[in-house]
């Protein structure tokens, strides 16, 4: 039998199905390699017992001719999604020990579809990060190497991206609020997908930003984030901001065909600075596009310039409203306290020993930009400066535009460790291409599309229409299988 950690999802469904394997037998092959992976730092809370049951399960749906899309197919679980009696810390000392008595929607929705859970996934503390390196757990180590140096996975969903470059698991869940899905999946070298804000339901997700954060899912090439996008989707009545809208086949929109579609290429992104790999890449794609019959148009975002200080005034100040909530009461992490503390040393002990370095800064940021006399000044100003983003995407797309194209981040995976002394602005800035996608609510998606002098990965992002999330991955398919990007890290854990 072939490795069958090295199967797509769609290869290993049908497989199953075909009755080829079995879903135990797919389940144990993954439970030994992430076993053997330890030295990677994905995995913080395995469960195969869990797995086991659930493949199990799996087995005796297609034996009953009731097999979804991912009956039998392992998964694995990024740490912000609350699974009932399992661990969900979001890598945060202050959820310490926490174990929800119910599931999110998105995982209970994979779970209905008979998706395997491999166990929980690191990631940047309440994902707050662009480098994993935040986590109470320690920071994840990218499966691509360079000179024996360890690289980022990139951040938030680190340990998911890695955990699907590695083939630790078939797909992930991973949540983007300015780029934590695509940036990641950028630097690991497999795809990753933003939907639309609104499509899939945020209950039961542990709150970054709200306004923001949207979960996807992180997969090993398109049509396996295809299928594993449609299980996520749908209405949820337990989310306020969940769309009422049918959700389409995502796998059947794959046609490889976009003759006559428009794709932008926003002018504003060229950076300066930007080193020659990442422009070259972005030629090339637009090259490869225009050979699929795509007509590439030059476009203008003229508000660009403003994302990214607007993003790190409008997230911080959700999370310092979300967090608010973790004050050693309730559940989590509480402090020792000395003999006359009273509830105000408490909050205040409890948040210090709970909250790492980047979240205290971010909350510390948020809180001081929603004070009186700042509001209108920083945080109203923001706001303004987001709806003008947005009507940046509307008025292009409103000239016909389907998809815009855009290099997915400015460099290739770094060393772990060489931000970490830097100013934190430099690290923010990895996330300069991906913030606007979630200013303004729309869809993207990172497809690997080359490698860099190093031997490292790069990837292009693909902005969509709102909604239009089966379009946005057929261009992807187009430019996947045109740049036939195939390369694997080499095995060193």
């Amino acid at each position: 039998m072939t490795d069958l950690t090295k199967l797509t999802i769609a290869d290993a469904r049908d497989k199953l199905r075909a009755k080829e394997f079995t879903a135990a037998e797919l389940t144990d092959a993954f439970v030994g390699a992430i076993d053997a992976a330890d030295e990677l730092n994905a995995f913080v809370h395995k469960t195969p017992e869990i797995a086991a049951e659930q493949a199990k399960a799996a087995d005796a749906r297609i034996a009953g001719g009731d097999a979804p899309d991912l009956c039998g197919i392992p998964l694995g679980i990024k740490d912000l999604f609350c699974t009932k009696g399992v661990n969900s810390q979001a890598a945060s000392a202050i959820l310490d020990g926490f174990k929800p008595e119910y599931e999110s929607t998105i995982t209970n929705q994979l779970f209905d579809n008979g998706a395997v859970m491999l166990g929980k996934l690191n990631m940047d503390e309440f994902a707050m990060g662009s480098s994993n390196e935040t986590s109470v757990y320690g920071d994840v180590v990218n499966p691509w190497k360079v000179d024996d140096r360890n690289l980022t996975p990139g951040g938030s969903s680190g340990g998911s991206a890695a955990a699907v470059a590695a083939d630790l698991c078939m797909g992930a869940t991973g949540t983007d609020t300015g780029g934590s899905i695509r940036q990641p999946a950028a630097f690991t070298g497999i795809t990753g997908i933003k939907p639309t804000y609104g499509r899939c339901s945020r209950w039961g997700v542990v709150a970054f930003a709200s306004s923001l954060d949207q979960a996807g899912p992180m997969t090993k090439d398109v049509r396996d984030a295809a299928i594993m996008l449609e299980a996520m989707c749908g209405h949820d009545p337990k989310d306020s901001t969940s769309a009422e809208l049918a959700v389409p086949n995502f796998e059947a929109a794959l046609t490889g065909d976009i003759k006559g579609k428009k794709i932008g290429l926003p002018k504003e992104y060229r950076m300066d600075g930007m080193p020659t790999e990442i422009e070259k890449l972005w030629a090339d794609g637009a090259n490869m596009l225009r050979d699929a019959g795509a007509d590439v148009v030059d476009i203008s975002l003229p508000h660009t310039k403003y994302a990214l200080p607007a993003y790190y005034v409008i997230a911080p100040a959700e999370a310092s409203s979300n967090l608010a909530r973790y004050d050693g009461v309730r559940f989590g992490h509480r402090a020792t306290l000395d003999a006359g503390d009273g509830i105000n040393e408490m909050y205040e002990k409890t948040r210090a020993e709970g909250f790492g370095a980047e979240v205290q800064r971010r909350v510390m940021v948020g809180t001081y930009v929603l004070s009186a006399g700042f509001y209108d000044a920083y945080y109203n100003r923001a706001r303004r400066v987001r709806a003008l983003i947005k009507k940046d995407f509307d008025d292009v797309f409103a000239t016909g535009v389907d998809a815009i194209l855009t290099p997915a981040t400015p460099s290739a995976a770094f060393g772990l460790g060489e931000m970490k002394e830097a100013d934190p602005v430099q690290m923010y800035l990895n996330d300069v291409f991906t913030v606007t996608v979630n200013l303004a609510g729309l869809p993207g998606i990172s497809v690997p599309a080359g490698l860099d002098a190093q031997g490292l990965p790069l990837g292009l992002q693909l902005i969509g229409r709102p909604w239009e999330e089966g379009e946005l991955l057929n261009t992807a398919y187009v430019l996947e299988q045109a740049a036939g990007f195939v390369a694997k890290p080499a095995k060193w854990w």
